[in-house]
């Protein structure tokens, strides 16, 4: 499922370090949560790892070993050792082990370029965390931490329905 335009549109105009900084919060308690999340990555870790969401006007680029994130306009061309491409909800839907990413890139709905030895280990990192963005998003959200979660929550819900699911 893609993000509907009107939530996109936005983003084509955000100052890219508003952008940036909203992330790298999301980024950073997530790696509290999980702070061996990097650690299987082995000789993969100063890798460059780029994810562009196809529904969005923006690319992320992660650096594990700093434990860093960027965060560009597209058409951008990111100086990444592996980059992965797809809807930003099968992305997420990835980071959390929820869809199986060979099926995804056999189906041609996820491109992967680049370092693929880097990409399956990252996989392998991912697989053995247990992300879940809402539990994890909630737990950095202080006294609105049930609010947020089950915000969260429902969005995964509607957006793992498939394509059938209504926005509105």
């Amino acid at each position: 499922m893609e993000l509907p335009r009107p939530l996109v549109a936005p983003l084509a105009v955000v100052p890219i370090p508003l952008i940036e900084m909203a992330v790298k919060h999301v980024f950073s308690s997530l790696l509290k949560r999980h702070p061996a999340l990097f650690e299987r990555l082995a000789e993969h870790k100063v890798k460059r790892y780029a994810f562009s969401p196809a529904d969005l006007p923006v690319v992320f680029v992660v650096q594990p070993s700093g434990a860093a994130l960027s965060v560009m306009r597209k058409p951008a061309d990111p100086a990444a050792d592996a980059v992965v491409e797809g809807p930003l909800f099968q992305l997420l839907a990835l980071l959390e082990g929820r869809c199986d990413a060979d099926a995804l890139f056999f189906s041609r709905s996820l491109s992967v370029t680049g370092d693929m030895e880097a990409m399956l280990a990252l996989r392998n990192a991912l697989d053995g965390c247990e992300i879940d963005l809402p539990r994890d998003l909630g737990a950095s959200a202080g006294p609105l931490a049930p609010l947020v979660s089950r915000t969260a929550e429902a969005i995964r819900r509607r957006a793992l329905a498939g394509e059938n699911a209504a926005w509105n």
